[in-house]
């Protein structure tokens, strides 16, 4: 299919990119592990796993949609399935941010931690929309989902980091701006 093949270069780096991250993304919360010891399970899983679980998605749509697709129906489901699953993910880390008592979420939190990427998940599931109809237009809605997922993830590993270092290690854990 040539009209995934002049994506090819984008998913090379897009996806190179998100694997990298998710390497620096264990190695971040290991020091942060090793300076905090008193953040609880619940936190973890409401603010750092979800980069994790996204930047995965972003090496998963790379690596799928750069494979040798002979027809449109295969990837299109695939999306919708990496879609579905992703806004079921987004409601259990609604559920997280909610339950954790490490830290109240603000505004921000909210955006980058449910809003942005539960709008990439409805982007790939919308995406089997378009497919048949336009298959130029439906290529920019997995790309965009992943640039999506990718930046968001990016955001939250250095607000984690940042709020760590800066906030967390004072003893100011409680409320606020991360």
């Amino acid at each position: 299919m040539s009209e995934l093949a002049d994506w090819s270069n984008f998913y090379v780096i897009v996806g190179s990119s998100a694997g990298a991250l998710i390497g620096l993304q264990f190695v971040v919360v290991t020091l942060i592990a090793q300076v905090r010891s008193g953040a609880s399970a619940d936190a973890g899983a409401a603010f750092s796993t979800p980069s994790v679980v996204h930047f995965g998605v972003v090496l998963l749509i790379s690596a799928v949609s750069a494979a040798p697709w002979r027809g449109t129906l295969g990837i299109a489901t695939f999306w919708v399935v990496i879609g579905l699953g992703g806004i079921l993910y987004s409601i259990m880390v609604a559920r997280r941010l909610r339950k954790q008592t490490d830290y109240q979420p603000v505004f921000e939190d909210w955006l980058f931690h449910l809003i942005i990427p539960l709008s990439a998940y409805a982007i790939l599931v919308a995406s089997i929309l378009v497919v048949q109809s336009n298959i130029y237009a439906a290529m920019f809605m997995p790309g965009a989902a992943a640039l999506m997922l990718l930046f968001a993830g990016i955001h939250n590993a250095w607000d984690a980091a940042t709020y760590h270092i800066f906030v967390s290690r004072r003893g100011k854990g409680k409320g606020g701006k991360r």
